[in-house]
C-alpha cells in the first residue's frame, strides 16, 4: 500500500486508490481489528494443517499403505514448499495488489489442502502437500506488511502479532481438532476441515482488507534487491538460527515426555498446549516491548530463549517442571513478528519478498534444529536429557549397590571378635564449634 493515509479514530487508515466500480467506497471507515481477524484466520488455517499433519502422520501412514518413515516425507514436502514458494511467489507476484494477492493464496492453499484429502497415492499427497507449503511464507509476509499498514508507526508490531496469532491459537485448539476430526472420522477429514478454512479466510480477506494497487514502480527485479542488503540476510540469519532450538524440543518433545519424564502418552497434548499458550503470550508480550524498543526486544529474546532451553534438561524428570518449561519455551516464539518488524525496517522499497523470507528462514530453523538434535541423541548425547535420565538411574544403581555393600560390612562387623572390632573402628575427627 502506499504511504499516505489519513486519521480517524487515532489510526493510521490507508488511502490507496480503489479498484472499479468500488471507488465510491474511497472514505469508508477501515476496521483495523476486523481486517486483523480476517487476516489471522489465515494463519489459524496455516498453523492447523502445518502441525496437525504432525499428529496425523501415523493415520495417513495407514491409510496410504507405507511405513511411518516414509510418510514423514509427507511433512518435509510441506517445509519445502514454503521454503520454494516464499522467494518465488513474492518476486513473480510484485505487480499484483496485496488484498487480490492475499486471496489467490488463500485460494491456492484451499485447493491444495482439499487435493491432500482426496490423495489417492503416496506419490499424490507428497505433490499436493508441497503445493500447500508453496503460499504459506507469501501469505504471511504480505498479511504482515497489510496489518503494519493499518497502524501509527509505533503499533507496527503489536499489529504483526495479532494477525500471527493465528498460527499461535492453531497450536492451541487447531491442531486438536484437527487431530480429533482424523480420529473420529478419518485423517482425511484432517486436511478437508483446513480447506474450509482457507475458504473461509479468503472470503473475509475479500469483505474486509481494504482495496490496494501495487507501490509504483514495482517490480519482480526490484523486490530482488532485496537480497543485497546485508542487514536483510543478518535479520534472516537470526531467524534460521535462534529458533533452531525451539524446533528441536517441540520435535523431540513427545519422545522426551514418554522416555524420560515418563508420563502416559495421554499428557503428551497437553503440554504441547501448554507450549501454544506460550507461544501467544510471548507473541503478545515481545511485541508490546517491540514497539519501545525494536533490537533491544529482539537481543531479549534470544537472551531468553537460551536460558530457558539451557535449563530445560534439569526438568524434564518431573511433569510440572516441563509443563512450565514448555510454557516458557514456547514464549521465545515472539521473537517472530519482532523480526518481521525489523525486516521493514531494513528492506526499503523490496518489502514483499523480505517479508516472506522470514518464514523461509524459520522453516530453515525447523530442518536444522531437529537434525542437529537427531544427531545428537544419535550419538548418546541427546539433547541433555537421555544422559540426565540415565545419570539418574546409574545413581539409583551405584547406591544400591553401596547400600549393600555396607549391609554386608555391618553383618561381618558384627561376627568380629570385640578387640578387634574395637582396633577397627574409625577415627572421629573434631567438629568445631
Amino acid at each position: 500500500m502506499t504511504s499516505t493515509s489519513s486519521q480517524a479514530g487515532g489510526l493510521c487508515l490507508p488511502a490507496d486508490p480503489l479498484i472499479g466500480s468500488r471507488a465510491a467506497e474511497a472514505e469508508r471507515t477501515v476496521r483495523p481489528g476486523a481486517v486483523l481477524f480476517a487476516l489471522s484466520m489465515g494463519g489459524f488455517a496455516i498453523g492447523t494443517t502445518e502441525f496437525a499433519a504432525m499428529s496425523l502422520l501415523p493415520y495417513f501412514a495407514r491409510g496410504l499403505g507405507i511405513d511411518e518413515p516414509t510418510a514423514g516425507h509427507v511433512i518435509s514436502a510441506y517445509a519445502l514448499g514454503v521454503v520454494v514458494g516464499a522467494p518465488v511467489i513474492a518476486v513473480l507476484a510484485a505487480k499484483v495488489a496485496r488484498r487480490t494477492l492475499l486471496i489467490g493464496l488463500m485460494a491456492l492453499f484451499a485447493a491444495a489442502n482439499v487435493l491432500a484429502a482426496l490423495a489417492p497415492s503416496y506419490g499424490w499427497m507428497l505433490v499436493f502437500r508441497f503445493l500447500s507449503g508453496l503460499p504459506h511464507g507469501a501469505y504471511f509476509g504480505v498479511a504482515a506488511l497489510v496489518a503494519a499498514s493499518l497502524v501509527p508507526l509505533h503499533r507496527r508490531t503489536q499489529a504483526v502479532a495479532r494477525m500471527m496469532l493465528g498460527l499461535t491459537i492453531a497450536t492451541i485448539a487447531g491442531v486438536p481438532l484437527a487431530n480429533w476430526l482424523g480420529q473420529a472420522l478419518g485423517w482425511r477429514w484432517g486436511f478437508g476441515v483446513v480447506g474450509v478454512l482457507a475458504i473461509l479466510t479468503a472470503a473475509l480477506v475479500w469483505l474486509l482488507v481494504p482495496h490496494d494497487r501495487p507501490a509504483g514502480g514495482a517490480s519482480p527485479l526490484r523486490e530482488l534487491g532485496a537480497l543485497r542488503r546485508r542487514q536483510v540476510w543478518l535479520t534472516l540469519a537470526i531467524g534460521a538460527i535462534g529458533f533452531g532450538g525451539l524446533f528441536a524440543v517441540y520435535s523431540y518433545a513427545a519422545s522426551t515426555l514418554i522416555e524420560v519424564t515418563g508420563v502416559s502418552p495421554a499428557f503428551v497434548p497437553v503440554v504441547l498446549c501448554v507450549f501454544g499458550f506460550g507461544m501467544t503470550a510471548g507473541t503478545l508480550i515481545a511485541s508490546w516491548f517491540a514497539d519501545r524498543g525494536l533490537m533491544r526486544t529482539a537481543g531479549g529474546m534470544l537472551v531468553w530463549s537460551a536460558a530457558v532451553l539451557a535449563l530445560y534438561p534439569f526438568a524434564v524428570q518431573d511433569a510440572v517442571a516441563v509443563a512450565v518449561f514448555a510454557f516458557l519455551i514456547g514464549m521465545g516464539g515472539g521473537l517472530a513478528p519482532v523480526l518481521q518488524t525489523r525486516l521493514m525496517d531494513v528492506a526499503e522499497d523490496a518489502q514483499t519478498l523480505a517479508a516472506a523470507l522470514n518464514h523461509s528462514a524459520f522453516n530453515v530453523a525447523n530442518a536444522i534444529g531437529p537434525w542437529l538434535g537427531g544427531l545428537a541423541i544419535a550419538a548418546g548425547l541427546g539433547l541433555g536429557l537421555d544422559r540426565l535420565g540415565g545419570c539418574r538411574a546409574r545413581g539409583r544403581r551405584l547406591r544400591d549397590l553401596a547400600g549393600r555393600a555396607l549391609r554386608r560390612a555391618g553383618r561381618t562387623r558384627a561376627h568380629r571378635p570385640r578387640r578387634l572390632r574395637r582396633a577397627s573402628a574409625p577415627v572421629r575427627t573434631p567438629i568445631a564449634v
